[in-house]
């Protein structure tokens, strides 16, 4: 399963600390472990069920916004780094963990024309991916300041005070999602 991580994150090695991409790359085996999805699923199921027939899948977005954080740091620590220091890895593991409680929140059902049809899963009803996300973080022993990514990204971090590498993930992961909300049906 670490090779189809691999080959899934091939942004894993943008991680310049060995340690933190071992655990990045072990919280999505454990995901995986955990999800009835399989690694080729990521390339078809849509990347979130609030826009009807989304036309992104989730390794489109997720590796989109990856690259968006990763260059907007890169410009914020060109521009602003002597007042404003921006870790790297932590926008990078964070970037890449920030959906992986997805894993967990979604499932693949047999559709009415036998096509398979994602949904939110039970555990998914109540638990969203920021919390099922830092969970899996934890227990491959990814540090706070990433998991702090992870949860605050979406909407659940708008009541805590974002660090600047987890405002760059949030401004990345909603640059790559707010745009197709707005798509002609």
């Amino acid at each position: 399963m670490r090779e189809a991580v691999r080959r899934l994150w091939p942004e894993l090695d943008w991680i310049q600390d060995a340690k933190l991409r071992d655990q990045a790359t072990q919280t999505w085996v454990r995901a995986f472990e955990l999800s009835p999805l399989k690694p080729e699923d990521l390339e078809q199921i849509p990347f979130t069920l609030l826009i009807p027939n989304c036309p992104v899948s989730f390794m489109e977005h997720k590796r989109c916004v990856v690259h968006i954080a990763r260059r907007a740091a890169e410009s914020m620590k060109d521009f602003m780094g002597r007042a404003l220091p921006i870790d790297m890895d932590t926008v990078v593991a964070g970037a890449i963990l920030a959906d992986v409680g997805k894993l967990l929140e979604y499932e693949n059902v047999d559709g009415p024309t036998g096509k398979p049809v994602t949904r939110q899963s039970e555990r998914g009803e109540f638990l969203r991916h920021p919390f099922t996300g830092v969970a899996l973080a934890m227990e491959c022993g990814v540090p706070d300041r990433v998991c702090h990514i992870i949860a605050a990204h979406a909407a659940e971090g708008d009541l805590v005070k974002r660090s600047t590498e987890a405002y760059i993930v949030h401004h990345a992961d909603f640059m790559a999602y707010l745009p197709l909300k707005n798509l002609k049906k």
